[in-house]
């Protein structure tokens, strides 16, 4: 039975300090049921209490996972209205050194992730021809710079196949958002310094160490956006009877935006000022 006047909102990446976590919060504020899920319950322990959320503990890196969440949410809500691929890691290094593993298991993260639940949950959504699916990007793919080569890399190949997915499944009705966040704060630096600090000593890049490691949060400047606006912003662009195709906010959307459009030899020179060579 389907529940009457409130959309079903399944999240990934939901733990409490980061985007998915206000974006729940936000959808939720809307009159939205919010599925929200992490890799652990206890990282959304303080949701959970609360009628509006329906937690589950899910893994984007495997199939089985997240096929047993979306029979799990169908048989308890009967639908999926919007999907929100949040989930992600950020990866920070130099290209020429960086350990493949780590290179393999953002690209795994960020983009197989999204796909797995697109996967799982179209055939649904197509069947009802109504839905939305929301993929996280994020404007740094816009204009790349050193060290967050394999973040970006794998952000820009989302946006390209949000791209594709916009044009293949407006067919059966199913509308998708690129979301493309400017630097909000939230604890992506903390968690991306945790992985940093595991990755082996560099040894051509050594004496760009501590450039490399202020990468990892550069997005946590006294600037950044607050998630909670950040999540407002966007849950009701997301949640408009037509909603674009593209939505970017936060600190650095519009620079990142223009830069985009610079030719690159502009671009280079703006960036190695930025990080000071």
């Amino acid at each position: 039975m389907e529940p009457d006047g409130e959309e079903v909102v399944l999240i990934t990446g939901c733990s409490e300090g980061g985007i998915g976590h206000a974006l729940a919060r936000a959808f939720a504020a809307n009159n939205c049921l919010v599925v929200a899920t992490s890799r652990s319950k206890v990282s959304m322990a303080d949701l959970e209490q609360d009628p509006r959320f329906f937690l589950q503990e899910l893994d984007v890196l495997s199939h089985d996972s997240v096929q047993r969440v979306v029979s799990s949410v169908l048989e308890k809500h009967g639908r999926i209205d919007v999907l929100v691929n949040n989930a992600g890691v950020l990866c920070v290094g130099p290209l020429a050194e960086i350990p493949l593993s780590d290179l393999q298991r953002t690209f795994d993260t960020n983009v197989y992730g999204s796909i797995r639940l697109v996967q799982a949950v179209v055939p649904h959504m197509a069947s009802r021809r109504k839905g939305k699916i929301v993929n996280v990007g994020s404007v740094a793919a816009l204009a790349p710079g050193p060290w967050a080569g394999v973040y970006t890399a794998s952000k820009a190949a989302l946006h390209a196949l949000t791209d594709t997915l916009r044009q293949e499944l407006r067919h059966f009705g199913i509308d998708v958002i690129n979301v493309a966040p400017g630097a909000i704060r939230s604890n992506i630096g903390n968690t991306s310094i945790a992985n940093y600090s595991q990755l082996p000593e560099w040894k051509l890049y050594k004496p760009f160490e501590a450039a490399i490691r202020a990468r990892a949060h550069f997005s946590q400047g006294t600037k950044s956006t607050p998630s909670e606006e950040f999540a407002k912003k966007t849950v009701a662009a997301v949640l408009k009877k037509n909603p674009p195709a593209w939505f970017s906010y936060g600190h650095y959307s519009t620079v990142l935006a223009v830069m985009y459009h610079l030719p690159l030899f502009v671009r280079d020179f703006i960036i190695k000022l930025a990080v000071k060579g």
